[in-house]
């Protein structure tokens, strides 16, 4: 069977238009409002990323560290990222899930176990920040093998030799990482960069989907249209913490930003 992932940029490159990904983090502010927030905003994005919240995120800056604060404060635990997954996965317009997080989390969770519990809740995907190539070759054999597409990180300092070989290695979805910052970053480099890097990767392997991260926001993400998907994370976790600050709801501010989004990829 093909992977839900597969089949999403097969249909959109149809459509002639990027992906757009969106990442939140599940539980953020609480359960019920994580899952609110997955259906409401369902029927604008492509792929849904679902962030495990850590105390100790190296990749992330501030907006996702404090969407990530505010879900662990309410409690939220491994077993309740499933659940909010499997219960996401019941909506009819529900998109593929990729779930991105810290090795040490699912290495204390165990790594067989962790694999099933994801192909039971319906995750597509999985993105580990702290498990780089070629150490992650094992597990990313693993995740094949239950049909989780592993998706590999590439940054601007990736070298050549480097590059090619992670390439050749990856599932079929890679994640370029667009600059040198933890998420959220203000666009350090011109879009018109980005998409020269970018291009660098297709070449390598054109059948392979690649997405830009890092930086994505209202203003810059038509100029990277050109792309096969983009992520918005920060923008989104940004949106929920000014929406609960100014006691608004989150569900439609996020959603109503979303769908700006969107717009903008068309």
């Amino acid at each position: 069977m093909r992977n839900e992932i597969s089949l999403a940029f097969e249909r959109l490159k149809k459509q002639k238009r990027p992906a757009l990904l969106s990442y939140t983090v599940a539980g953020d502010n609480t359960k019920k409002k994580s899952l609110e927030i997955l259906n409401s905003i369902s029927k604008n994005i492509d792929i849904c990323e679902l962030g495990f919240p850590h105390n100790t995120p190296i990749g992330d800056g501030g907006e996702i560290q404090t969407s990530s604060y505010r879900s662990i404060k309410n409690g939220i635990k491994m077993k309740d990222i499933f659940q909010i997954v499997k219960e996401y996965k019941k909506n009819k317009i529900s998109k593929p899930v990729i779930l991105m997080g810290y090795y040490n989390m699912i290495f204390q969770f165990g790594e067989n176990k962790f694999l099933n519990k994801c192909k039971k809740a319906g995750v597509s995907g999985l993105i580990v920040v702290d498990l780089p190539w070629p150490e992650n070759r094992t597990f990313a054999k693993k995740c094949k093998k239950k049909s989780i597409t592993f998706v590999q990180l590439l940054s601007p300092t990736t070298s050549k030799i480097r590059l090619k070989k992670i390439v050749k290695d990856s599932h079929d979805m890679i994640y370029y990482i667009s600059m040198l910052s933890t998420t959220g970053g203000k666009l350090k480099i011109a879009p018109k960069e980005i998409l020269k890097n970018y291009y660098k990767i297709k070449k390598i392997s054109p059948r392979k989907n690649c997405v830009i991260g890092f930086g994505i926001t209202e203003k810059t993400i038509s100029k990277l249209k050109s792309a096969d998907g983009l992520v918005v994370g920060s923008a989104i976790c940004k949106e929920i913490s000014r929406s609960l600050k100014n006691r608004q709801n989150p569900v439609i501010n996020v959603s109503k930003l979303v769908a700006k989004l969107k717009n903008k990829t068309l």
